[in-house]
């Protein structure tokens, strides 16, 4: 298997992608562009990890924005609408507090989604960390 993928590897090379170059500097770009997106996974994970104590919905955008998460920054109500979404899929549950208003926290169903993307991410972030060490 292993010789077959170099055959390909060395083949590609001379014909399809001969007048490609790959330097250290797109590398670096590719890097750079991988690590400023935000997944939604990532951000799933984010909410859920911080509702694991219980918050408002602007301690939450707040919280969020401590971690680099910008996809709710001008956009707030995107944040309440997804926590309703989860409210409703059950992965977060909420309650009224006479002096702070709605506050919400993860519940059981959530935990098990967070430990099991927990794991997920794990496997792939090796699996990709594999793949950013290669040098082609």
């Amino acid at each position: 298997m292993e010789n077959r993928l170099r055959n390909l590897k060395r083949a590609m090379k001379t014909t399809t992608f001969s007048g490609l170059e790959f330097n250290d500097e797109h590398r670096k770009e590719i890097h750079k562009k991988l690590h400023k997106e935000e997944r939604e996974e990532d951000i799933l994970s984010s909410i859920l990890q911080l509702l694991s104590q219980e918050k408002t919905g602007f301690e939450l955008a707040k919280q969020l924005r401590g971690r680099g998460v910008r996809k709710f920054e001008d956009n707030e109500g995107l944040l309440y609408t997804l926590l309703h979404r989860l409210e409703h899929k059950e992965y977060v549950e909420s309650c009224w507090a006479e002096e702070s208003g709605k506050l919400y926290r993860i519940t059981k169903k959530g935990s098990r989604l967070l430990n099991k993307q927990k794991k997920s991410s794990a496997a792939n972030s090796n699996i990709l960390g594999t793949l950013m060490e290669a040098r082609f």
